[in-house]
């Protein structure tokens, strides 16, 4: 009986100190869970407001690119685009004396090419100008760009054949305004002010020659007219 009792008591105090074990674990583990869980959803948290505020700038970057958008989409500024990338090539390599803005280089003319290169004539003060004008045919170059990245065959051609024939007119603006020997160089400058723009026109098969040998004018890129003018220094 002694013995039954004794059991029956360490049962009981087992059974007691197993609930209170259990109760224990149980407000450990719940303790954790709302440690691990809570944690866990701030760090959710501040991703979200991170990818937020990411979002706000992207939405702020895209209301900038939409102006550029808009900024170039105007002719006359597409013109001052193409403007300020020349003269910031232009005075990379030339002394203010060594080139002239808006300038009249057929005597009498009314029309003023937008840069001019001053090269030495044939008189001790005579001047023959180097005409350089900036050009931006925009509209027929995005829309090949466009039919390129859609594999559009028939719509690449037709949009490079409209590049080549806007090309082709003001290189004949070009020559007829600013080019007359022996006030001018035989043959002016079309600058190009993107090397992609410029790349196109070299892929149109014998374009460039033909600007050259029926029009004289040279097409030429950022790249290549900053060559072009750092040989001229070289001869300043």
């Amino acid at each position: 009986q002694a013995v039954e009792a004794k059991l029956t008591a360490i049962q009981a105090d087992n059974a007691l100190k197993l609930e209170q074990m259990r109760a224990t674990v149980d407000e450990k583990l719940a303790a954790t869970l709302e440690q691990r869980l809570g944690e866990s959803f701030k760090q959710v948290a501040e991703r979200l407001e991170q990818v937020h505020r990411g979002l706000g700038e992207m939405q702020t970057l895209a209301r900038d690119v939409g102006s550029l958008n808009r900024v170039l989409t105007n002719v006359k500024t597409r013109g001052v685009f193409g403007e300020v990338q020349l003269a910031g090539l232009l005075e990379q390599v030339f002394t203010p004396e060594q080139y002239g803005t808006n300038v009249a280089t057929v005597p009498g003319s009314r029309e003023r090419v937008e840069f001019a290169i001053r090269l030495p004539g044939r008189d001790h003060d005579g001047v023959v100008w180097l005409p350089i004008d900036a050009k931006f045919p925009r509209e027929d170059y995005e829309r090949l760009l466009d039919a390129q990245e859609h594999g559009d065959v028939d719509a690449a051609r037709l949009a490079g054949d409209a590049l080549e024939r806007q090309v082709r007119k003001q290189a004949r603006e070009i020559h007829d305004k600013y080019v007359a020997p022996p006030h001018t160089t035989e043959f002016a400058i079309l600058f190009l002010p993107t090397e992609g723009l410029y790349a196109e026109v070299l892929r149109r098969p014998g374009l460039v020659e033909a600007l050259q040998r029926d029009q004289r004018i040279a097409v030429a890129g950022p790249t290549t007219l900053l060559a072009l003018m750092t040989s001229f220094q070289m001869g300043f």
